[in-house]
Formats: C-alpha cells, structure tokens, sequence
C-alpha cells in the first residue's frame, strides 16, 4: 500500500469549517483516518467527537457493561451535546460513528442547522472482504463479523452519495483505503480541512 500519494496524482479535497460526518460500517477505516489526520495535524483532537471513545471514557471497555440501549442512549446524548459545544464555539467538528442510516444523520443534520453549519459527509466505502479482514485485523470483541455485514448492507442501501445529499449533505466525498491502495495516512493526505 502507498504512504503518500505522488504529487501529480494529488488532487486536494477541501473541507470547509462545519461540520465533518463520517459515514461507513465498522471496520471500514474511519478511526484509522481519523487518526491519521491528527498525526498530519491537520486537525486537532478536540474536533473529533467519536462515540466510541465516549463510550470507553463513560462506560469501560468491557462489551457487556456497555451494550444496552440505555448505554448507547447516553453515549449518544454526550456525543451531540459535544458536537454542540463545538459548532456554538465556532469549530468544525469531525462525528466518528457508523452514521449508516438515515436517522443516525438527521440527528446530525439538526445539530448543525441550528448553528447554519454546513455538513461534508465522508463515505468509506469498502468492499465486504475488505471490511472482514480489517475486522479480523483490528480484533474488536464488541463488534462482531455479523455487524460488521449488517451495517454494509444498510450502508449500501441507505448511505449512497446521491442520498446523502438529498439529506442535505453540502458536498459527499468518498474516502479511498485498500480497495484502491492507499493507507489511512494517504487518504489523509488528499483532504485539507479548513
């Protein structure tokens, strides 16, 4: 896989300030972009609002303590009331969850009309093998191969560009990985984020 794209192949995809959603089922790379950003610091750690993260930090990292509607209904209030802590100051914010269905994006896309902020959706589209093996990969026991198939198909149903948009995504861009041979850290590297 390529580190950095070759300059001549760069074609630099603008992100405006706002809020950033990203948009793809589990394992499809999106914390590993995320991650790869940070190190690039193209952005800084605090407009990452991942309810992951939020879970671990509120919960454990224990699969049973933090598998219930209840769990995932606080994690999910914390998760907006920081993304609007960050829109009410001004910042962009990057929303790291699956973000898969429509309702999971209306909850987004409420948020950030109320600060007028607008909305780039980044899809990570993988092909299903992909996803298994970075599943196998990454050894996630909270997130089984199951889930990992379930929510590629409601992504492909249900997160396809031209959906996005009608939504009310401003711009809709698909984030390269292995499919097309490149590392989190050159995906990274195509995105410039205002």
């Amino acid at each position: 896989m390529t580190d950095v794209p070759s300059p001549a192949a760069v074609r630099l995809i603008r992100i405006p300030a706002g809020l950033v959603v990203l948009v793809g089922p589990p394992a499809s790379g999106k914390t590993s972009f995320v991650r790869a950003l940070l190190a690039r610091r193209q952005i800084e750690e605090h407009s990452v609002v991942s309810s992951d993260r939020i879970r671990a930090e509120l919960f454990g990292d224990s699969p049973a303590e933090t598998d219930s509607d209840a769990v995932d209904t606080r994690v999910f209030e914390e998760r907006d009331r920081r993304i609007v802590a960050g829109l009410a100051a001004g910042r962009s914010v990057i929303a790291e969850s699956t973000n898969v269905t429509p309702q999971a994006r209306a909850r987004l896309l409420a948020l950030a009309q109320r600060f007028d902020a607008p909305v780039t959706m980044l899809r990570f589209t993988s092909e299903i093998t992909d996803l298994l093996e970075q599943h196998r990969e990454r050894g996630r026991p909270d997130v089984t191969a199951e889930d990992v198939r379930d929510y590629t198909t409601i992504m492909v149903r249900e997160a396809g560009a031209d959906q996005l948009r009608s939504e009310g995504a401003a711009a809709v861009h698909d984030v390269p990985g292995r499919r097309e041979g490149l590392t989190p850290a050159a995906a990274a590297g195509l995105f410039s984020f205002s």
